[in-house]
């Protein structure tokens, strides 16, 4: 497309012109083109240069007169019309006047109506429009009335086309460019209109006249519709002109040039329907354009024209495609959208491909083709021939005409060509351009694109073409790239036919430049191709089968002969750049590699099965070998060699027909060496080979590969495979053969794997791993190991530790590690060697790593007899259930070398628990009761602490538990302060500490009372840490003493201290007697500065007679006491519950009363006697009730 003209490929743009005052030409020119749809412009600096812009007008061709003795048309189209229209010829004509000429003196009037008079007379006799632009810079001087009506009559427009432009301020501006702009869209639109119609006119009257000129008329019209926009009209009279150019070609042949009233006629068909199909595809109407397309195609496929000339036919063909082809690819968004649809004819519909540009390159690039062949054929025609006048020929003032260029005097004469003539032009211009680039380039589109459609087939087909030139042109690397990748789709798909004709350029490029191992990868697999006498198979382009022939089971058979005689040294690889002969020799070896995915198992399929699955080291087992080859012709091996990943098991299987190579193999020292009846192998059929094999290795023997040496110098390696995994020959999978088994044995045949197991030696030495009771938390754990020999040497151990958590969380906290580094649960501290050896030699020398979890020690050389030991330290943060990994790897022979080592694996789970849960409990005075208003009416979402009485003493106790199922040995209980705050916000009394360890068996509590007494008027009271110090029982004072101790520390809450207003004491004997009266007294403290108001209410007991005011309403006076007495008399014995009080605060709401505890007293039925026995220290010890 980018061959036709920029007035071809994008739409007519209006063209105006503006004369006079050039200062506001850029102006002008800049608003115009920022128009939808744009204006062009032509300037002139003044009036006086007018006649430069539009000579006089021609005769017009319509007269009469001038129409009778008008010659015939010379041809349909002018080349340059359409440009000169666009370019040079205007619709408007504006002409800027300075209001100074205007309003100024006579003179000035005198010339402005020369220039004016002189500007009618040339537009007179056209259609162009005139505009009177009045330019006014100074807004304040106004053109008078008369003065305007006298410059519009000079020039005779309208009012409307008489305009001021004012350019003395930007919004002035911009409003006389827009008011100018709307006027010449106006103008234009009338001057193509009436173009269009003067045409037409002419249409009717010429209907019986010459057939060009109706196609000249029409395409006229046609493009004044374009210009105004009116599609539909535009695309109307385009087709016209294409159907009346129909009319035209009968007569072709009987024309003095008829090759180049053909290629006229082509050329003219060519531009038309260009436009047809641009305005439909620009109209979205993406299938009539296709079905556009299939009928010019089908129109003009068979117009050929005379054979010489054919090759004109094709490159026009081409053509049609190509740019058809980039016209869908700028609709490709429109495309995708309906591609689904199916229209056309009804015998033949369109196809989904037909919306698609990557067809139409495709077919663009076959008829360039075609074309290079054609013209091949008339270049050999014409050779000889030498036409030395083919630069002066040039297009002429007709589409689609040529013509010579004669110098007659000053000027130069454009004399028509003979078909003679111009055919010698067509062909030496032909032979100007490499018509192998241009073709590679449309099929690489079509690649492209079919690629993006995910057409892998149809992209393989286009890149096949593709390569098929590069290889034409020499160019074997980028060929190169392009066969492999088809070849391998080609294998995927199964396409034999197709893979033999890629294979065969493959192979022949590859002898080209001497790539000799490229050359017999690729005659090998082409050898084994699924290829039969009787199936005759061929290839889809006869003609075309390529460098190596047809596929026939002959052609293998000569390709097979052809690369054993070049492996066995007896045949050269000729090549046909330098001539060298090229072989396989001892300076020029050949080795091929034969993978899992490889082509060329094809070629050699290599199978090996164990017969055991496990073995002990030292004993034998046998192996089979199997090789399977496609190959047209049977073929010797003269050695194999089966390789194994333990490379001591490594062994050769010679011929025992050919002793001459076997003697030549002596040399392979270190390889046991096999006999094997014949190593020859037939087509698809198996050689199989059985051994005895032995390892003294443990761990995995594995088959690696069997390495094939065919010839001196030429070998193949051929990955071995397990019968149970091996996958079949895709290309063979479906064809008409025996299959067989690689081994006889079927169990073999289906599980038979190229692995086996060589077990580990029985090991002669105990690892022993002891462990007292379970692990405690904050806790150093011991555990003991022991190494003893029982029979083996121990050399160069090694002991290896891990640490593994039973339910498999791992552990690691990570969100432990945001708080504290100690943030492994579970942490192996150190390995300590055994009694009486060097710590730091032990360091230094024998532990060589320890981590978290991990750790590594070298055990010392033991003889059978000795023993080793060692302690692991772990402790335990969290509780957690651990798996205890220990591994022994010891050598039994102390040579040096690197022998087999031999490992003893033990396994020991440790449960790490809690020995001791430390609890607390902060209670008030016996049968004191402050009023905590926090108690009573508790705040939503507010602090849920314990509170205290701000001015009271609080009890706290403070319990440890063993729930462990060991004694513990409790060394010391505290409280510590966090810093030197807290000892002035409280203070703590408490009992004295242990003086000797207390024994603390499972189930038991400890337990020790505090005193908490607040120091200090704070909101918040701290509390402080329990430390408690404890240690693993270990029955002796010795073993006990020797334990480290083990700190647990709890956290206390804090405290909040809160100010009680009312606090109410209950006072009464210790113990009653039956039938005494006794006082019970209630006292109520206001602590506060205001007057309380309580209610008192004192329920009835059955086991007392009560004297006293059961309810009462009191009133207590600010930092007063006030007390409530009452008489009881107990009527029974034993322990009996006291009657409950209850007081009722009327400020604030809220009453309480004392606990059952409190309330409750002892009975004696008489006076009790006790015994006094004198205490050294007479102190009274206060009781607390739960």
């Amino acid at each position: 497309m980018e061959e036709y003209p920029e007035e071809m490929r994008s739409p007519p743009v209006s063209l105006v012109s503006v004369i006079g005052c050039s200062e506001l030409h850029s102006f002008i020119s800049t608003h115009l083109h920022s128009l939808d749809p744009p204006i062009n412009t032509l300037a002139l600096p003044d009036l006086s240069k007018v006649s430069l812009l539009l000579p006089p007008p021609k005769p017009n061709p319509a007269d009469s007169s001038s129409a009778a003795a008008a010659p015939p048309p010379a041809g349909i189209l002018k080349r340059d019309w359409l440009l000169k229209h666009r370019t040079k010829v205007p619709a408007v004509v504006a002409a800027l006047i300075s209001s100074d000429r205007v309003s100024g003196d006579p003179a000035q009037w005198l010339k402005l109506c020369s220039e004016i008079d002189n500007l009618k007379g040339l537009i007179r006799g056209r259609s162009i429009k005139l505009v009177i632009v009045v330019v006014n810079s100074h807004s304040t001087e106004e053109i008078s009335e008369d003065q305007m009506v006298a410059v519009r009559k000079r020039a005779e427009v309208d009012a409307k086309y008489l305009l001021t432009f004012y350019t003395g301020e930007d919004s002035q501006l911009k409003q006389s460019l827009h008011r100018l702009a709307s006027v010449f869209a106006e103008l234009a639109g009338m001057y193509y209109r009436d173009e269009g119609r003067r045409i037409k006119l002419r249409i009717e009257r010429k209907s019986s006249g010459p057939t060009d000129l109706n196609i000249r008329y029409s395409f006229k019209v046609a493009v004044y519709a374009e210009f105004r926009r009116d599609w539909v009209e535009a695309l109307r009279f385009y087709e016209d002109a294409y159907h009346m150019l129909r009319e035209v070609i009968p007569g072709v042949s009987t024309r003095m040039s008829a090759i180049q009233r053909l290629v006229e006629i082509k050329t003219v068909a060519e531009q038309l329907h260009f436009k047809i199909s641009t305005l439909l595809l620009h109209g979205g109407k993406i299938m009539e354009a296709v079905m556009w397309f299939r009928q010019h195609n089908a129109s003009y496929r068979k117009l050929k024209g005379s054979p010489e000339a054919i090759f004109l036919h094709w490159e026009w063909m081409s053509r049609q495609f190509l740019v058809f082809a980039e016209l869908l690819d700028t609709s490709s968004a429109a495309i995708q959208s309906i591609s689904h649809l199916t229209a056309g004819t009804a015998d033949r519909p369109l196809t989904e491909w037909e919306f698609q540009p990557a067809h139409y390159y495709q077919l663009a690039a076959h008829y360039l083709k075609e074309k290079r062949s054609s013209l091949d054929f008339a270049v050999s025609m014409s050779e000889g021939v030498i036409d030395y006048s083919a630069e002066s020929v040039a297009p002429s003032s007709y589409m689609g005409q040529f013509a010579r260029l004669i110098e007659q005097g000053d000027a130069f004469v454009m004399q028509p060509l003979t078909d003679e003539e111009y055919m010698r032009y067509a062909i030496s211009e032909g032979k100007r351009f490499q018509d192998s680039f241009e073709i590679i380039a449309l099929l690489k589109k079509s690649c492209e694109s079919y690629n993006n459609l995910k057409v892998r087939r149809m992209a393989s087909f286009c890149g096949f073409q593709m390569a098929r030139e590069y290889y034409a042109a020499d160019d074997f690397n980028n060929a190169k790239l392009l066969f492999d990748d088809i070849a391998s789709l080609y294998r995927q798909e199964g396409w034999v036919t197709l893979l033999w004709e890629v294979l065969g350029y493959l192979r022949e490029g590859s002898r080209k430049h001497s790539k000799v191992k490229e050359f017999i990868e690729y005659s090998f697999e082409m050898a084994a191709l699924p290829i039969s006498a009787d199936t005759g198979i061929q290839s889809f382009r006869f003609e075309e089968s390529g460098p190596a022939g047809p596929a026939t089971l002959q052609q293998r058979e000569t390709i097979h002969k052809e690369v054993f005689g070049l492996v066995s040294e007896k045949l050269g690889l000729t090549s046909t750049e330098n001539g060298d002969d090229v072989k396989v020799s001892g300076t020029n070896p050949l080795h091929l590699e034969i993978d899992l995915v490889s082509p060329l198992r094809l070629v050699l399929l290599a199978s090996v099965a164990f017969h055991e699955q496990i073995i002990k080291p030292g004993s034998s087992t046998l192996v089979t070998l199997s090789l399977l080859s496609q190959l047209p012709l049977n073929f010797e091996i003269d050695q194999l060699e089966v390789q194994f990943n333990q490379s001591h098991c490594n062994f050769v299987i010679m011929d025992a027909k050919k002793p001459h190579v076997a003697s030549s193999t002596d040399g392979q020292a270190g390889h046991r060496r096999e006999t094997a009846p014949s190593l020859r192998l037939s087509t698809n059929k198996w050689l199989r080979l059985t051994y005895d094999i032995k390892s003294d290795q443990s761990g995995k023997l594995e088959c690696i590969s069997i390495i094939a040496k065919m010839g001196p110098h030429f070998t193949i390696c051929c990955r071995a495979e397990s019968p149970a995994s091996m996958d079949d020959l895709p290309l063979w999978k479906f064809e008409d053969r025996v299959v067989t088994y690689p081994t006889k044995d079927p169990a073999l045949a289906f599980f038979g794997q190229r692995a086996i197991q060589v077990e580990e030696p029985d090991p002669e030495v105990d690892l022993t791993l002891g462990a007292s009771g379970p692990a405690f938390i904050g806790e150093s754990f011991i555990v003991p190991v022991t190494v003893t020999s029982k029979g083996h040497e121990v050399n160069s151990g090694e002991l290896k530790i891990n640490l593994v958590d039973v339910r498999g969380g791992g552990l690691f906290s990570p969100r432990d590690a945001e708080l504290s580094t100690d943030s492994h649960h579970v942490e192996l501290l150190g390995i300590s060697g055994s009694e009486g050896e060097d710590e730091s030699q032990l360091d230094t020398d024998e532990i060589k790593k320890i981590q978290k979890s991990f750790g590594l020690v070298s055990v010392p050389n033991l003889k059978s007899g000795d023993s080793w030991s060692c302690k692991l330290e772990i402790k335990w943060y969290r509780p957690k259930p651990v798996m205890l990994y220990v591994s022994l790897g010891y050598s039994p022979v102390n040579n040096g070398s690197n022998t087999q080592k031999v490992n003893v694996h033990k396994s020991l789970q440790i449960e790490g628990k809690n020995a001791i849960t430390i609890s607390h409990r902060l209670m008030l005075p016996f049968r004191r009761y402050p009023l905590l208003l926090s108690r009573t009416k508790p705040v939503p979402d507010s602090d849920q602490s314990v509170s205290m009485p701000l001015n009271e003493t609080s009890v706290l106790i403070v319990s440890a538990t063993n729930c462990s199922e060991v004694p513990l040995q409790l060394l010391s209980l505290s409280i510590e302060r966090d810093n030197d705050d807290t000892e002035r916000s409280c203070s703590l009394h408490g009992g004295e500490d242990l003086l000797n360890p207390a024994l603390l068996v499972p189930g038991e509590k400890f337990k020790k009372v505090y005193t908490v007494t607040p120091e200090m008027n704070s909101s918040k009271l701290i509390l402080g840490n329990v430390c408690l110090r404890w240690r693993r029982n270990s029955g002796t004072r010795e073993q006990a003493g020797s334990a480290a101790p083990v700190i647990t520390n709890h956290r206390l809450p804090d405290v909040n201290l809160e100010s009680s207003p009312l606090v109410v004491s209950l006072e009464c004997p210790p113990y009653a007697i039956l039938g005494d009266p006794f006082t019970y007294f209630v006292k109520i403290q206001n602590q506060t500065e205001l007057l309380q108001e309580a209610k008192i209410f004192l329920a009835d007991a059955p086991s007392f007679v009560i004297s006293g005011s059961h309810s009462d309403t009191v009133y207590i006076l600010p930092k007063s006491e006030h007390i409530i007495s009452y008489k009881l008399v107990p009527l029974s014995s034993g322990e009996q519950q006291l009657p409950r009080f209850t007081l009722t605060a009327v400020r604030y709401s809220t009453g309480f009363q004392p606990s059952i505890a409190a309330s409750t007293v002892f009975v004696f039925p008489s006076q009790p006697h006790f015994k006094m026995v004198a205490v050294g220290d007479d102190r009274k010890e206060s009781v607390v009730a739960e």
